[in-house]
C-alpha cells in the first residue's frame, strides 16, 4: 500500500510541475509580445518625433512661380506717337477667373468679358492705361467695312499712337471660327503699321475667319509688339489675319459699334470709302478694367478730350 501511495504522490508532483512549467512559458511568451509591441511603438514615436523636429509636419509646399508680364520700354525721344504712361506692375496680375472691361463713350457704354487665364498681361495693360487716363477723350479713328472692325485707342488718331512700352502677344487664335482646322502654315507676317487692318484677299475660296463678331482684339506693330490700340469686331466673317491677341468678348453695347459702322467710313478727302475715318464719331470718355475707379483716382496723363483722328491709318 505504501508503494502505491508513493506513486500517486509522485504523479501529483509531476502534474504540478508541468502546470507550473506551462504557466511560466505563458508568462514568458506574454512578456515577449509586450516587449515587441513596446519596441514597435518606440520606433514609431522616434520616427514621428524626428519628422516633427525636421519640420515635416509644418512645412508648406513651395508656391508655383508664375511667369510675370514683360513691359519693354519705348524711347520717348526717338519713336513717334509715344505717350509717357509709365508701366503696369511687373508681377501680381490675376491669372484666374474673368474681369469686366468697361468702355464709356459719348454714344453709351460698351462692356466686354476678359478671360484672365488667357490674357492676364493684356488685362493688366488695359487696367493700367485706363487708370492713367490714356484713353480719355480719344476718338475711335479707323473703320474698315470690309474687315468689319473699328479701331480705337490711338490718341494720335493716325495709327502711330502708343504708350511708352510694348508687351508680348497672348491668345492668338489658331483655328478658324466654327471649325477645327489648324492655322495655315502659309499665313502672312503681320504688318509693321500699328493700325494695320488687313483687307480681304481676292481668292476663289472663302477666306477663313479667326475672329468672331463681338471680339475685342489688340492691334500690334509686329509680332509680340502690343500697345494700347484695339479693334472691335462688329460683324461675322471678318478676314482679320490671325496675328492679333484676343482681349475678350463684348457682352453689352455692341449695337453702338454697329451704329458707327452703319454710318460708313470717309477717306482723307471726306468722300465715302470702304475704310477710313468713321463718319459717326465715337469718343472714349473713360476705360477701366474691374470696378469703376473714383474720379479722384483718375490721373491726368491721358490725351485731351479734343484728340481725334488726323489722317486715316494705313490698311
Amino acid at each position: 500500500m505504501a508503494s502505491k501511495s508513493n506513486r500517486q504522490r509522485k504523479l501529483e508532483r509531476a502534474r504540478a510541475e508541468r502546470r507550473l512549467a506551462r504557466r511560466a512559458e505563458q508568462q514568458r511568451r506574454k512578456r515577449q509580445v509586450q516587449a515587441a509591441i513596446g519596441g514597435a511603438v518606440a520606433l514609431i514615436v522616434i520616427a514621428l518625433g524626428t519628422t516633427w523636429l525636421l519640420g515635416g509636419f509644418s512645412s508648406k509646399p513651395e508656391p508655383v512661380a508664375l511667369p510675370s508680364c514683360t513691359w519693354t520700354p519705348k524711347d520717348l525721344t526717338t519713336e513717334s506717337g509715344v505717350t509717357d504712361t509709365g508701366t503696369p506692375p511687373t508681377s501680381g496680375e490675376p491669372r484666374t477667373g474673368t474681369e469686366m472691361l468697361t468702355v464709356k463713350t459719348n454714344l453709351g457704354e460698351i462692356q466686354a468679358s476678359i478671360d484672365l487665364t488667357r490674357a492676364p498681361c493684356t488685362a493688366a495693360s488695359l487696367k493700367h492705361l485706363g487708370s492713367v487716363g490714356y484713353y480719355d477723350g480719344v476718338n475711335c479713328s479707323h473703320l474698315d467695312t470690309s474687315t468689319f472692325v473699328l479701331l480705337c485707342g490711338d490718341p494720335k488718331g493716325d495709327g502711330t499712337g502708343s504708350p511708352n512700352y510694348q508687351f508680348p502677344s497672348e491668345d492668338i487664335p489658331t483655328v478658324a471660327v466654327g471649325t477645327a482646322a489648324p492655322l495655315p502654315s502659309s499665313s502672312a507676317s503681320p504688318s509693321a503699321s500699328p493700325a494695320a487692318s488687313p483687307s480681304a484677299s481676292a481668292s476663289a475660296e472663302p477666306t477663313p475667319s479667326y475672329y468672331s463678331k463681338g471680339m475685342i482684339v489688340l492691334n500690334n506693330s509686329g509680332p509680340n509688339a502690343n500697345g494700347g490700340q484695339f479693334f472691335i469686331v462688329y460683324g461675322d466673317g471678318s478676314d482679320l489675319k490671325p496675328e492679333y491677341s484676343v482681349v475678350g468678348t463684348v457682352v453689352a453695347g455692341l449695337d453702338l459699334v454697329e451704329s458707327v459702322a452703319a454710318g460708313g467710313a470717309l477717306d482723307a478727302n471726306g468722300a465715302p470709302a470702304a475704310a477710313g475715318k468713321p463718319a459717326k464719331t465715337m469718343t472714349i470718355q473713360q476705360l477701366f478694367v474691374g470696378a469703376e475707379p473714383s474720379p479722384s483716382a483718375s490721373a491726368s496723363a491721358g490725351p485731351s478730350a479734343s484728340a481725334g483722328p488726323s489722317t486715316s491709318p494705313t490698311s
